[in-house]
């Protein structure tokens, strides 16, 4: 089970908090009172006229439709309507789905790796996780999934759109997409056990460090911790001179695993809080003095698909001023869903608060704006060997002045792909950072 640390104001809500754009994701919290003790003191009277059509409604279903339905299927299908048409990410969540929302904070789940939303009734593509069949077939955020194996989704739900994209691992689908008001075209997947590494890391050069977040699980904030010490290891026991932070297509997940990732570079002061109609939903997270970045330089890369939990990071670090964020805007959900379990394996995802940056800014269908907006862009490099240097000519002069000839890089045989060299974005906030520690004189 999540502790949740460093709150001014403990929650007592028996419920899971989580943030992310289908509800993959979730951390559970103490169970406490009923929802009848939680309830407002002051209840208005019950809508006997609205009651009455209502029943009346169940009636005639009953006795005019024209196949028999029960009780249990009528009343269910109320409870999705009422809970539908809140907003996009409230469900009511029947056993298979309540299951299937616990056994994700594992970084584990059978599908296709993709988190979806719904944009004008189509299910849309808030981003493809890394290495899994999603990634692989080229799926991109922002792609509107217009058919599920030839079946329309205009109008389909969340819940039914993944619960259709879920099967058997090996099992086959097909996706029918539209990109950027383009053409439909097929793509087809074979779903898979996603296993999901949550941290990435790895020495993009000497002293300049990579770190990538797929999504927020319940042991992210920990995984960055152990990435940071790493990456401090592999470049020789020296503090980074730079470090990027890649929160693209991070569609969220568990709100404390984002609160510790913006801990750990941040050494006072607010990270987030949540505001919501009910006293107990009301959160504030406060980072501690440890520091385990070391202050290093820090660039943040978001785009579209950073939704939520990544949006609370990015947002914390801009307001603090701890990094440069750089790309494109970000998704824009800044609402917090809390899981009510309920009788029969069943339970509600509810939205019960928004959350906050430290300045007060709501990000909720507005998004986080970088500092320096830099697209997305493929790189065409010139043929290798076009041009010559006078340390590729035979028989030339040395330098007098000592070092080592410097021929071009075809003659050097520096040929080994490094992530920057085929990501625009990635390598213009390397270049960043250099910039910044020239001026800074490091």
């Amino acid at each position: 089970m999540l502790h949740l640390r460093r709150f001014a104001r403990p929650s007592m809500l028996a419920l899971a908090v989580m943030l992310g754009t289908t509800g993959l994701a979730w951390a559970q919290q103490p169970p406490v009172e009923t929802a009848a003790e939680q309830a407002p003191t002051e209840k208005a009277p019950l809508p006997l006229d609205e009651l009455r059509t209502f029943a009346e409604v169940l009636d005639r279903i009953k006795a005019s439709y024209v196949e028999p339905v029960d009780d249990k299927t009528l009343l269910e299908n109320a409870i999705k309507g009422m809970l539908s048409n809140l907003d996009p990410h409230s469900a009511y969540l029947e056993p298979e789905a309540f299951a299937e929302l616990q056994e994700s904070t594992s970084g584990e789940f059978g599908g296709l790796g993709i988190e979806v939303g719904v944009e004008d009734g189509f299910v849309k593509v808030v981003s493809p996780i890394d290495d899994t069949p999603a990634s692989r077939a080229g799926i991109e955020a922002g792609d509107l999934i217009v058919k599920i194996d030839g079946k329309p989704t205009k109008g389909m739900s969340i819940m039914d759109a993944v619960a259709q994209m879920r099967g058997k691992p090996g099992s086959d689908i097909t996706l029918t997409l539209v990109r950027e008001g383009g053409k439909p075209h097929d793509v087809k997947l074979t779903r898979a056990v996603i296993k999901v590494k949550s941290v990435k890391s790895q020495l993009l050069e000497a002293g300049y460090g990579y770190l990538r977040v797929t999504q927020f699980q319940v042991n992210s904030g920990e995984e960055v911790g152990k990435a940071l010490a790493r990456l401090k290891k592999e470049n020789g026991g020296k503090k980074l001179s730079g470090l990027v932070l890649d929160l693209r297509n991070n569609p969220g997940g568990v709100l404390q695993a984002a609160v510790e990732v913006s801990d750990h570079f941040l050494t006072k002061g607010l990270i987030v809080y949540t505001k919501g109609r009910i006293a107990n939903s009301e959160l504030r997270f406060n980072a501690d003095p440890a520091d385990a970045s070391e202050g290093v330089p820090l660039v943040v890369l978001i785009n579209g698909g950073s939704a939520s939990a990544s949006e609370i990071v990015a947002g914390a670090l801009q307001d603090h001023k701890r990094a440069v964020l750089m790309g494109t805007d970000s998704f824009g959900k800044g609402s917090v869903q809390t899981v009510l379990p309920l009788n029969n394996d069943r339970a509600l995802k509810l939205t019960t608060a928004l959350y906050y940056t430290p300045s007060g800014r709501s990000i909720q269908a507005q998004g986080i704006v970088p500092d320096i907006e830099v697209t997305r862009a493929k790189l065409t490099r010139e043929q290798a060997g076009e041009s010559l240097r006078e340390a590729d000519l035979a028989g030339h002069l040395g330098n007098g002045n000592g070092g080592a000839d410097r021929p071009s890089s075809s003659f050097a045989g520096n040929g080994t792909p490094r992530p920057q060299d085929e990501d625009y974005q990635l390598g213009q906030a390397l270049n960043l950072l250099k910039g910044l520690n020239l001026t800074r004189g490091q």
